[in-house]
């Protein structure tokens, strides 16, 4: 019994050529192009009415090359006390991150629309959105991150009251639809 258990594993070290391969494992590793999806929680202090609005986003990171990529971006908030007090952003911008062991850190530059549905419904708008931002991701696995803090600066520009400063937090998940092969980082 104990033969065929040994045979057994050896069998499967066999399968895994990083095993019996004669190359010593790099000694860091980033991730290659990949694709991942995500959504996350929201928080934010509205900069109009110095409202805290809360909500939800879902986001898309596509990297190409292995620190630097693009994120687009979603996201829904509502107040929930002030009648149908909404503000919604669709943003599109560069991300550049750092692999340190399991945690991702990243800055991002993000441009898009941004609508504001005033208290009551009394009004509606459409407005340029510029927002920085930086977070930290955390690696489960190969596929699941956890988005452990996301923060955005907004700045809605063209908002009919003068310019809005829009701030907040986002925490959530992403998983990873697309995975090329892992990049050796050099020494």
């Amino acid at each position: 019994m104990t033969r065929y258990i040994w045979m057994v594993a050896l069998f499967f070290c066999a399968c895994d050529q990083s095993v019996l391969s004669a190359q010593a494992l790099a000694t860091a590793t980033a991730p290659g192009a990949y694709i991942s999806v995500g959504g996350t929680g929201a928080l934010f202090e509205s900069g109009y009415g110095q409202r805290v609005l809360s909500g939800t986003s879902v986001f898309v990171d596509i990297n190409p090359r292995r620190q630097i990529g693009v994120e687009a971006e979603g996201r829904w908030l509502r107040h929930d006390r002030l009648a149908n007090t909404t503000e919604s952003t669709y943003l599109v911008g560069l991300r550049t991150q750092v692999q340190r062991g399991s945690f991702s850190p990243y800055v991002k530059t993000l441009v898009g629309l941004g609508y504001y549905t005033y208290p009551y419904n009394s009004a509606r708008g459409r407005y340029f959105v510029i927002a920085p931002g930086a977070g930290v991701d955390f690696d489960l696995s190969e596929r699941f991150k956890v988005r452990l803090i996301d923060f955005e600066y907004q700045q809605w520009p063209q908002f009919t009251y003068g310019t809005i400063h829009p701030y907040g937090l986002s925490f959530g998940f992403s998983y990873r639809i697309f995975s090329g092969s892992h990049t050796r980082l050099a020494r």
